[in-house]
């Protein structure tokens, strides 16, 4: 059984560097948004595997990651292979997940990077413009 400090929202706030990150336990939603290129990877990342393990393990119920990001380093997008690594064997595991790459329709890059990133997953990921303004 998990800790109450393992179930409850998971917030890191985003700087220059670093993508704000959220997750409501409760909701079943993760939110990550801004750029990603921070000197540790682990520091930011790793809290997230971890509650990401904790709900998928615990929480009963299906799981949404909203990205959007205009911008990874290649340590940030193996970061995001991880999490996406574990949605995919709870997938596989009869667990509801979903994936929205959410992208600026002004930087086709992200758009592609999602599309490179879709290929790679049997989850549902949706690719979806957003309003720039």
């Amino acid at each position: 059984m998990p800790s109450s400090d393992d179930t409850k929202d998971f917030s890191l706030a985003g700087g220059h560097a670093t993508p704000s990150i959220t997750g409501s336990w409760d909701s079943g939603l993760i939110v990550i948004a801004g750029e990603s290129y921070p000197e540790n990877t682990f520091e930011i990342f790793d809290p997230l595997l971890t509650w990401v393990e904790t709900f998928l393990a615990n929480a009963g119920r299906p799981l949404q990651v909203d990205l959007q990001l205009n911008y990874l380093n290649t340590s940030s997008i193996r970061a995001i292979i991880d999490v996406f690594e574990l949605l995919e064997a709870a997938g596989a595991d009869g667990k509801e997940v979903l994936v929205q790459w959410l992208y600026d329709p002004r930087n086709p890059r992200a758009a592609e990077l999602g599309e490179e990133f879709k290929e790679d997953y049997s989850f549902p990921f949706a690719i979806l413009p957003v309003d720039p303004s």
